[in-house]
């Protein structure tokens, strides 16, 4: 396997210091270089050309977002890491298509798996690099979620409904839901609706997973999934969801 030419970007020697231990540990990695700020990082990047960087968010000059943004312009575009103590920015990570975030402070366990990831994506990227892989259009194709200590990762089509809770969604998959910080709409948008259906103004539902739709009198309908669940549909989504019968 070949190694990542790695470059490390944070505004803290000690936490260059404490990643450069961990990279060690981890036989794939070759640190080339590092950087103390955005502005910095990009002008080294544009001499090493790296494979992989480890980017802090909270920088001076310039900060992790905006060097993502801009190491995204790159001819040959790194892989990106994002290493921060901020768990608030998970959907403009999305949007830069990074390989993970990881919160500080980092395990090496943690560290091996956002490697793990680099590595696979350093694979199977096309030569386009769009990062634009299984979706349709600009929708999206996965999301970061907050789980315990840290975000991973989930697929849009591993979601099979989506309830709001004031400001947050929970995301509902096989046996678990996780909770994202965005508005129903906002996250209504980034969602291909050949794939989901909104049916309520706090619900969006997989449109596969719609068995059935139940009338319940009063004008009162309701979306059938599976054999132990419905969710009533509301009154100004109905034609809509109807339209999945043909009606």
């Amino acid at each position: 396997m070949s190694r990542l030419r790695t470059m490390i970007v944070d505004d803290e020697p000690l936490a260059i210091e404490r990643l450069e231990i961990l990279c060690s540990e981890h036989p794939v990695i070759e640190v080339v270089g590092t950087a103390n700020d955005g502005v910095a990082a990009l002008r080294l990047a544009q001499q090493l050309t790296p494979d992989l960087v480890f980017l802090d968010i909270g920088m001076p000059k310039m900060d992790g977002i905006n060097a993502a943004r801009a190491l995204g312009l790159m001819d040959k575009k790194p892989s990106i890491i994002l290493v921060t103590a901020y768990d608030n920015f998970a959907v403009e990570a999305f949007d830069l298509d990074v390989v993970d975030y990881v919160l500080k402070p980092v395990s090496s366990e943690r560290l091996g798996r956002a490697i793990a990831r680099a590595t696979a994506s350093d694979a199977d990227t096309p030569a386009s690099g769009n990062g634009t892989s299984g979706n349709s259009g600009n929708y999206a194709s996965e999301f970061w979620v907050s789980h315990r200590a840290e975000l991973i990762r989930i697929a849009a089509m591993d979601i099979e409904r989506i309830e709001a809770e004031r400001d947050y969604m929970r995301l509902y998959t096989s046996g678990r839901s996780y909770l994202l910080h965005q508005t129903i709409s906002a996250l209504e948008e980034r969602l291909n609706p050949e794939q989901f259906q909104r049916i309520h103004r706090s619900h969006i539902v997989r449109r596969d997973l719609i068995t059935g739709l139940r009338h319940e009198g009063g004008g009162v309908w309701h979306a059938l999934l599976g054999d132990d669940l419905s969710m009533r549909i509301g009154r100004k989504y109905l034609a809509d969801v109807k339209k999945l019968a043909g009606k």
